[in-house]
């Protein structure tokens, strides 16, 4: 079964993060949602995560959910390529890798912007994403 991971959809970063990762998991593992999406809604629901919930990216793997720093690392060691290294972050502790992500999550909209919407992706990608 595919992970699926969640994203704030009109964050300009996170919509260049799910590009990222399209773009270094040939295999198809992941599949996507926007946060603000029905489908993403449903995964909150089961990960008992508020609806709104839109300050940080969700993993939903072989039925757990993972967030923050911990849902990153573990979205890159699936990556092809020199990202996946980045997984060794894993061994400093999550309460300080976690502190990092929350710092970046509180800036992102005002270092990268966001949009009005989310984007619509193109046809031969929008198969990888939830409806």
């Amino acid at each position: 079964m595919p992970a699926v991971v969640l994203f704030d959809g009109v964050c300009n970063f996170c919509n260049s993060t799910v590009n990222f990762i399209i773009d270094r998991d040939p295999a198809g593992y992941f599949r996507f949602a926007s946060l603000q999406s029905d489908a993403a809604q449903r995964i909150l629901a089961d990960c008992r995560l508020p609806s709104g919930f839109l300050d940080n990216i969700i993993l939903f793997e072989n039925g757990t959910c993972y967030g923050r720093s911990t849902a990153a690392l573990r979205i890159l060691r699936h990556l092809r390529g020199p990202s996946a290294l980045v997984y060794l972050l894993v061994l400093v502790p999550r309460p300080i890798r976690d502190a990092g992500y929350d710092w970046f999550a509180r800036n992102r909209y005002r270092w990268f912007g966001k949009r009005s919407e989310c984007s619509i992706p193109s046809p031969e990608i929008r198969a990888r994403f939830l409806e």
